[in-house]
């Protein structure tokens, strides 16, 4: 199916590209960006050969209804939404951290404490936790902001601080938003039967000093849901949760040999895989938003995304 895993765009007034692992972002001379969400998939910080049909236009739409859906607990850099798959808004000094808070002993934190580690983060987890437990309250655990190419790295609160990537003044407000940010997400979440299990937000700060929400928020990319319906039944036994992530793709590469680790090849990736994990997406969607999806015209997506935007510019 036809997918977009690459742009090479030359809009009116671009001044400069940035390439990440599933956006491109655009910047124009009056300061505002176009971020183009691709169909590219990224996981273990590596971005797969083959693209996701719909993957884009999901993560865009999610990101923008979420994004309406929390702009009275903190302003975001979006403006307009011209294409499925287009987001447009103000351009931003972003952070150099990325807040992850965790609200259930799940993923990365899981198997860091598989590991026998009770401390992310500079975080205490307690003794006895069993995997996809909820922890007793929320868990912050920030993460660097990676350049291209390279992994994101834990961080302490402490570690930012001393370091100077963010002042205390500025982080003490960003951990404020992202646990109401969190809870506005987990409230949402149930309406629609699910848990939001953990998740990242990015924030940056306007050229007036105003910290605001950036990038995607509650996507599948950035966050981890469970099925609520059976969630304590599976906890019980021992079983794993039903789930709507990217978590699958990644236990999938973990099967195949796969971690982004060097040396090792990235598994071959089949149509019927690859079609498997856009209906996923096309089920998160639709659970979390209980809204059903209503796919774009993918005939031609550049040629779409090109008029859509230059429209919406002039």
């Amino acid at each position: 199916m036809n997918t977009i895993t690459s742009t090479n765009f030359n809009f009116p007034g671009q001044k400069n590209v940035y390439k990440g692992k599933v956006r491109d972002v655009y910047t124009l001379k009056d300061d505002r960006l176009v971020m183009i969400v691709t169909d590219r998939l990224s996981a273990f910080d590596v971005v797969m050969p083959k693209g996701i049909p719909y993957k884009g236009q999901i993560l865009n739409q999610l990101a923008t209804k979420m994004m309406k859906a929390t702009e009275d607990i903190v302003p975001n850099w979006l403006e307009a939404t011209p294409d499925p798959n287009v987001a447009i808004g103000q351009r931003c000094e972003p952070f150099k951290v990325e807040m992850v808070i965790r609200g259930y002993l799940t993923g990365h934190a899981a198997r860091e404490y598989a590991a026998g580690k009770r401390s992310l983060c500079g975080v205490h987890m307690p003794e006895g936790m069993k995997e996809n437990e909820a922890f007793e309250a929320p868990i912050i655990t920030p993460t660097t902001k990676a350049d291209s190419g390279e992994h994101d790295m834990d961080i302490s609160r402490e570690e930012i601080l001393e370091k100077g990537i963010v002042s205390e003044k500025d982080y003490h407000l960003l951990e404020i938003y992202t646990q109401q940010l969190f809870l506005r997400g987990s409230e949402l979440a149930k309406k629609n039967g699910l848990i939001l299990v953990d998740t990242k937000y990015e924030f940056g700060k306007t050229a007036e000093g105003e910290i605001v929400l950036i990038d995607e928020i509650h996507t599948p990319d950035s966050s981890r849901y469970f099925y609520a319906e059976g969630y304590r039944e599976r906890l019980a036994k021992g079983e794993p949760q039903k789930q709507l992530s990217k978590e699958f793709v990644r236990q999938w590469l973990i099967q195949n040999e796969f971690q982004g680790k060097e040396g090792q090849q990235i598994p071959e990736m089949s149509d019927e895989y690859i079609d498997s994990v856009s209906e996923r997406y096309i089920e998160l969607y639709e659970q979390i938003t209980g809204e059903p999806f209503v796919k774009a015209d993918i005939s031609n997506i550049e040629e779409r995304i090109e008029r859509n935007v230059l429209e919406h510019i002039r």
